[in-house]
């Protein structure tokens, strides 16, 4: 499938491109985070934006964000700059969360932002991981935060990265 649409999604903008490749594995593999609908909103070597608005999928009983769908963002935030680095790094290098820590600082009313700047940090973790052929372990750091509502963040993940090349 990735082949078929490759020389179409190749064309577009990489936030857009990201955002369509994050709907097609969400949609395939993890529907939870298809429902939340997220979108990319920058990704680079450095860093990756992800946005979650809040919409009746997202908000909870007191209308902020859902804890769940504020972990599937933290989630995605690391997880798809963790993908796009090991794309150009280490192709077939696989990866998952081992612990997940969140401390939540005030209510996500609105559309939430999460940033992930741990992009050198991983790319490190990438190098170590095909030098020395062993699982690596790596704690990420996600902010999210409601620009609506200022740039203080409301929520503070903390995920363990682990990856593990081919066998």
């Amino acid at each position: 499938m990735n082949r078929i649409l490759s020389p179409f999604l190749d064309r577009l903008p990489l936030p857009l491109r990201s955002t369509l490749e994050l709907r097609l594995l969400a949609g395939l593999h993890i529907p939870m985070l298809a429902f939340a609908s997220p979108r990319i909103l920058h990704l680079d070597e450095h860093s990756l934006e992800a946005m979650i608005p809040l919409t009746w999928r997202t908000r909870n009983h007191l209308g902020c964000m859902y804890f769940a769908a504020l972990a599937a963002g933290a989630d995605c935030a690391a997880g798809l700059l963790a993908l796009h680095l090991c794309r150009s790094r280490a192709p077939g290098t696989s990866i998952i969360f081992k612990s997940f820590s969140a401390n939540f600082l005030r209510r996500s009313e609105g559309d939430v932002l999460f940033l992930c700047s741990a992009g050198q940090a991983i790319a490190a973790a990438i190098d170590e991981l095909v030098q020395s052929g062993k699982r690596v372990n790596l704690p990420v750091e996600v902010l999210a935060s409601v620009p609506s509502k200022g740039p203080e963040p409301t929520a503070r993940f903390v995920l363990e990265l682990s990856l593990k090349g081919k066998g």
